[in-house]
């Protein structure tokens, strides 16, 4: 039995944080009514490239849900929503707030119905404060929250981040997190609560150090200059020849000794702290003078912290990732074709079988089920 079955959420979400937060919950065996408006459903199913009825995105997301359409305008189809919220233990939206209050579908209003309801409200920057109706997208939460102002690259040609940091680590698993909370002290009170996520403010615990190299010293890092930001030659990304790079991560002395040595620095620039730029050159023009794959090898089984970058196809076929069945679980679409599901950090024991393909629903696949 998994930890959440038993558990039901209805999720309003659209997109990336909330449904990323309803597979977790889903994964975990939780019951997830997905509310989508009819004809269309949420946007994403539109997205491309296509895998079946919908996008690969909407599939690799939403799988293990229900969907039902209800056209969240009409009264009528509100007032079908009834039966659902007196049963659910949850509800998930990202609208802006005020949005879900104008619907009566606010956290006032279904906790009168459902006393025991936890309402977890997802936005870019809260239910209160000067911005909490400004529009936002992720690159717009880390820019606020100093986040990336710390490694943007080269500023006549800055770096957009590979991973939607804010959406996912300020928003999804954030709210995971306090539902878990809420639905503890559920048990000892009996009542359910509001969750209020925001996912700029969520991104701080990213930068502990920096605020607190900040506080304690009163200058602050700046683009690069850290120590995890590439402002030493112990944590840096080197070139190869053949165009491969090497991800070099041995800050600890023992670690960076070992590193030395593997590469063959003249003993002259090994201590650092002498002369960062000489001492980072040189390891540069060291490393870029022979193919990744030399330095794979070199690198292999030694303790120095290094390691080749891989792309993301490499990735995935990584024999690590492999062996512990990290692409076990199978996506199915109505056309029984399969690619590997997304995995979730929800550890083997509380998810749901990989022997099992899970799907994502068909827009409505579930409205006769609940009367719609």
């Amino acid at each position: 039995m998994r930890p959440l079955e038993g558990i039901t959420v209805l999720d309003f979400s659209t997109l990336l944080p909330g449904p990323m937060a309803t597979l977790i919950l889903a994964e975990a065996g939780a019951e997830v009514i997905k509310i989508e408006r009819p004809g269309r459903g949420e946007e994403m199913r539109t997205y491309q490239p296509k895998w079946g009825a919908d996008s690969v995105n909407f599939a690799m997301l939403n799988r293990g849900k229900k969907s039902l359409t209800l056209d969240l305008k009409n009264p009528e189809d509100r007032a079908k929503l009834g039966p659902l919220i007196a049963r659910a233990d949850v509800v998930i939206e990202q609208f802006r707030p005020g949005v879900m209050a104008r619907l009566g579908l606010d956290y006032e209003s279904l906790s009168q119905k459902n006393p025991r309801i936890i309402y977890c409200a997802i936005t870019g920057y809260g239910q209160t404060g000067p911005k909490r109706a400004d529009a936002g997208h992720d690159l717009n939460y880390i820019g606020d929250a100093g986040l990336l102002a710390l490694s943007m690259g080269d500023i006549a040609h800055p770096v957009v981040p590979p991973a939607l940091i804010a959406d996912i680590a300020g928003g999804a698993y954030p709210a995971v997190m306090n539902i878990m909370f809420a639905l503890m002290q559920r048990q000892r009170t009996g009542r359910g609560c509001q969750l209020d996520i925001a996912m700029a403010e969520n991104l701080f615990p990213f930068t502990y150090w920096a605020i607190g190299e900040g506080l304690a010293k009163g200058k602050w890092p700046g683009n690069g200059t850290a120590l995890v930001c590439g402002g030493t030659p112990r944590y840096r990304l080197y070139p190869t020849i053949d165009g491969q790079v090497v991800a070099a991560a041995p800050i600890e002395q023992k670690f960076w000794d070992e590193f030395c040595e593997l590469i063959g620095l003249e003993a002259e620039l090994r201590d650092d702290s002498r002369d960062i730029e000489a001492t980072t050159s040189r390891i540069a023009e060291i490393l870029k003078s022979q193919a990744g794959e030399h330095w794979r090898q070199r690198f292999a089984g030694r303790d120095c912290c290094c390691t080749i970058v891989a792309d993301l196809k490499q990735a995935l076929e990584d024999p690590h990732f492999r062996a512990r069945g990290v692409f076990d679980h199978v996506l199915i679409n109505e056309k029984s074709e399969r690619l590997p599901a997304l995995p979730v950090p929800v550890v083997p024991e509380f998810r749901s079988s990989s022997s099992e393909p899970s799907s994502a629903p068909l827009l409505g696949a579930n409205n006769s089920e609940f009367n719609v």
